[in-house]
């Protein structure tokens, strides 16, 4: 990206100049958009599932069908993990990363809902109270993976009760990068690993308050299930 951006930035017949200041600004944007965006979704997708175990039970018995115990989840294993997808999108949908997208631009006058909305005017979609909507989804405020397993529902900007990344031309450009990072986590964590909660603490006293930092995934305690030799 460094390299291309550069490049640019050189090309004399650029309609908008690309100055060094200009260069460092995006790579700035684009490595504070993916620092901890997809590790803050697994961690939330883990205070989801330990709330409730039979998640857990459902997720572990489709990776041991499909992939077996004798080595980890590959990229090319995803699209046969429809349950795993499913616990991402549920995630998503009730832990969305911004509260607010990227601002957009009305590029002419329209009525949506009753509202005027003028030509040039600046937009900010709300994608967590769109989650929250009973409008669109049945309890909306508890965590069912699976209502997403009989409908085809994708989180790339094309179905607008769940865009996590966005839509249209400022659609997260990192999102195809994030997801694989967010599969590939979460699905190996919950194959190489048997994951409860310690002592006598049960799934009713995890938080899941949305300013709680002082529960987080340390009070997790996992023990290791698969062969050792996966971890060598």
């Amino acid at each position: 990206m460094a390299d291309v951006l550069l490049q640019l930035s050189e090309d004399p017949n650029l309609e908008v100049k690309l100055t060094r200041d200009c260069v460092k600004g995006l790579m700035q944007d684009l490595l504070t958009g993916g620092t901890d965006t997809s590790s803050t979704t697994v961690e939330w997708a883990f205070h989801e599932i330990i709330k409730n175990p039979h998640i857990i039970e459902k997720a572990t018995e489709e990776l041991d069908r499909v992939i077996g115990r004798d080595r980890w989840v590959e990229e090319n294993d995803f699209l046969k993990l429809p349950y795993i997808e499913a616990i991402i999108k549920e995630t998503q949908r009730l832990h969305p990363l911004a509260t607010m997208l990227a601002p957009h631009f009305a590029i002419e006058d329209c009525n949506v809902s009753g509202y005027d909305i003028s030509k040039g005017t600046t937009v900010l979609i709300n994608v967590w109270s769109i989650g929250r909507n009973p409008k669109y989804w049945d309890a909306p405020q508890q965590f069912l993976p699976e209502r997403f397993l009989d409908k085809k529902i994708d989180m790339l900007g094309q179905n607008f009760a769940l865009l996590p990344f966005g839509s249209g031309r400022r659609r997260c450009p990192g999102y195809n990068l994030g997801l694989k990072i967010i599969r590939s986590t979460l699905a190996n964590l919950l194959h190489g690993f048997n994951w409860k909660l310690p002592q006598n603490m049960k799934p009713k006293d995890v938080c899941l308050e949305e300013e709680a930092p002082h529960v987080r995934l340390e009070v997790i305690a996992v023990t290791q299930v698969k062969p050792k030799n996966l971890f060598e």
